[in-house]
C-alpha cells in the first residue's frame, strides 16, 4: 500500500496534467492522442482519490462522501505541515 503522502503526489500530479491538457486542447480540439491523455488521467486520477478516501479520509467538503460523524474538519488544515508535502531535492 502506498504513503498517504505518495498517494497525494500522484493525486495532485493527475490533477495538473488534466488542467494542462484542457488547456491545451481548448486550442487544439483534434488531437487525438492529447484527448486520450486527457480521459486517461481522468479515470486515473478519480482512480487515485477513491483510493485516498476510502483509507484516508475527505479530500475535498464539497466532491466527497463523509462517513457519520462529519470528518472533514477532522483532516488537517492546508497550513499545516502534515497536509502537504515538499517537491524539493531531498524529497524522495
Amino acid at each position: 500500500m502506498e504513503s498517504k503522502m505518495e498517494l497525494l503526489k500522484q493525486i495532485v500530479a493527475g490533477e495538473f496534467m488534466k488542467e494542462d491538457l484542457a488547456l491545451y486542447l481548448n486550442t487544439h480540439p483534434m488531437d487525438q492522442e492529447a484527448l486520450a491523455k486527457y480521459n486517461f488521467y481522468v479515470v486515473e486520477t478519480k482512480g487515485l482519490k477513491d483510493h485516498y478516501e476510502m483509507n484516508y479520509g475527505m479530500l475535498s467538503e464539497h466532491d466527497s462522501l463523509s462517513p457519520y460523524p462529519w470528518r472533514w474538519s477532522s483532516n488537517p488544515w492546508p497550513w499545516e505541515p502534515e497536509a502537504n508535502f515538499s517537491l524539493g531535492k531531498d524529497d524522495k
